[in-house]
């Protein structure tokens, strides 16, 4: 392993008890994970997760407190030489602003994301893509 890759996460979570996810079909790969992304050189955590969240939904969020960290060996899927830590925050937004959303089984045609709801009472592991945000899902529903 060459290099740390930090990552950071929103967990979102609405009126109606569900939490925002992502669909993306990335490098020919299709995948559900939370809202996020990598830091930039200089940036700080908060002020990264803020730049992902524009850029994945077009809201300005209020970052809370951090909720979780990995605290394993999680290997980058995409570069083997990158090591993954990854950073979960609870985020806020005001519920004037609206985004269209499709469904957990929405199949990509190109490359992109798409917003998911997903109810914290049907929420599971297995509908995660990647190790570190089947914990964090496991973590919301208990």
């Amino acid at each position: 392993m060459n290099k740390f890759n930090l990552r950071v996460y929103g967990i979102l979570i609405n009126n109606n008890r569900e939490v925002l996810l992502s669909s993306e079909l990335r490098y020919g790969k299709s995948m559900i994970k939370f809202p996020g992304g990598g830091l930039e050189f200089g940036e700080g955590q908060k002020e990264g997760l803020k730049r992902e969240f524009l850029e994945e939904t077009s809201i300005e969020i209020e970052v809370g407190e951090l909720f979780y960290v990995n605290d394993f060996l999680q290997v980058s899927a995409f570069n083997e030489n990158e090591q993954l830590i990854s950073f979960y925050y609870w985020v806020k937004y005001e519920n004037s602003h609206e985004f269209e959303t499709v469904s957990l089984n929405y199949k990509h045609e190109t490359e992109g994301e798409k917003l998911v709801w997903r109810s914290l009472s049907e929420l599971s592991s297995t509908d995660m893509t990647f190790p570190i945000d089947r914990v964090v899902a496991d973590l919301l529903t208990k």
